[in-house]
């Protein structure tokens, strides 16, 4: 995998993860896919208008431990740990 894909995605992990990217709809609106979806903490599903209209947690949040692994020639998964500064906890996420 070439390493300029891998800092590009972590580089758009980094932006959905910055409070102010997050508190933008505008901003997370350009980043976010049209058919973006998310299973949050709760175990409850986001899609993209939610996030957008609803809006998302604002939290003090940093990615560690990127890795990138490819799974055909045009799909990768991507797991990190996100540190939540604001709420005090760690969880694992990917993307696909």
């Amino acid at each position: 995998m070439a390493e300029g894909l891998k800092a590009e995605l972590r580089e758009l992990e980094e932006a959905n993860v910055n409070i102010e990217v997050r508190a933008s709809a505008e901003r997370l609106g350009e980043i976010l896919a049209d058919d973006f979806r998310e299973i949050g903490s709760s175990g409850i599903m986001f899609n993209k208008e939610d996030c957008l209209v609803d809006g998302v947690v604002l939290s003090e949040m940093s990615i560690h431990n990127y890795e990138v692994e490819q799974l055909a020639p045009d799909v990768v998964l991507t797991t990190y740990y996100i540190k939540d500064e604001t709420r005090g906890r760690n969880t694992l996420r990917s993307s696909i």
